[in-house]
């Protein structure tokens, strides 16, 4: 799955849970939540004060060394 700053994160758990933790490990703890799930990547990192290039680049690492 391509995840991008437009990707719902509810897309992202329903088709990539092994994301999960690399959410988790920058304090987005509510990913599960009725509001996380309509919220996009971009919408996610501005909520948690996280650059979304910068996260998207950790994730893109994290999936590629599971």
């Amino acid at each position: 799955m391509e995840i991008t700053r437009e990707t719902v994160i509810g897309d992202i758990v329903q088709n990539c849970p092994e994301a999960m933790p690399a959410f988790m490990e920058i304090g987005m703890h509510c990913i599960g939540c009725a509001m996380a799930s309509g919220e996009t990547v971009e919408q996610a990192c501005a909520a948690h004060g996280v650059d979304p290039d910068e996260f998207l680049e950790f994730l893109k690492n994290y999936l590629e060394n599971l």
